[in-house]
């Protein structure tokens, strides 16, 4: 008996057995299904189908169309997926061949932002292969790698620095204000003062952005 965790998962189980009669389609779906164990059965069963064009066939104009509305999946994701595939079978074949269990098999995240790496022209050559090192063989998680990495290889600016920050920061203030706006556990006087706060604190939020502009 299959046990149905998501809202999502049941969708795509429905699917799945809707379109039993057509095993290329249904194993599709089953790959999406469990794509969080298997990402690179997913990857290459979404590469497949875009080079064969077989989304088609099922009644979809674009892939793209085709993997929002059957298997649930961003279009950002779905890029990865396929984009980080491609890598491997190109660059690193033998991690396409690991169990996950005996040998690990690194995130298509991680995938990801190596291959970026890789494709980014003035990279130093020694950063490139202690990123590769770490992605492929220490099976390192993309929080980590992106945390030492990330600046060096894709700096930014002082000024993009600064708007990002600030980007973050009012979406957040706007967020906890909408949130004590709606909660009725923390004590009116409490709540009523960080609201006050917060909206002084989104008032110099919009003079920084003012000034940026």
């Amino acid at each position: 008996m299959t046990t149905v965790h998501t809202r999502t998962e049941a969708k795509l189980l429905d699917a799945e057995e809707t379109f039993a009669n057509d095993p290329e389609r249904a194993e599709l779906i089953a790959r999406a299904r469990r794509f969080k164990a298997s990402w690179i059965e997913l990857a290459e069963g979404l590469t497949d189908a875009k080079k064969s064009g077989s989304y088609k066939r099922w009644g979809y104009e674009s892939f793209e169309d085709y993997a929002k509305k059957e298997l649930h999946l961003r279009q950002e994701t779905v890029d990865k997926l396929t984009g980080s595939f491609l890598f491997l079978k190109k660059s690193a074949p033998s991690v396409l061949t690991r169990d996950g269990v005996g040998s690990s098999i690194p995130s298509y995240q991680a995938i990801d932002f190596l291959r970026r790496v890789e494709e980014k022209p003035d990279v130093d050559d020694g950063v490139v292969r202690e990123i590769r090192q770490r992605v492929l063989e220490g099976g390192e998680s993309i929080a980590a790698v992106k945390k030492e990495y990330n600046d060096v290889v894709f700096p930014i600016s002082k000024e993009d620095r600064k708007k990002r920050d600030l980007d973050g920061l009012r979406n957040v203030a706007k967020r906890l204000r909408e949130l004590l706006g709606e909660s009725r556990v923390a004590p009116r006087d409490l709540s009523g003062d960080l609201s006050t706060k917060l909206d002084k604190l989104l008032e110099w939020l919009e003079t920084q952005e003012e000034k940026a502009a």
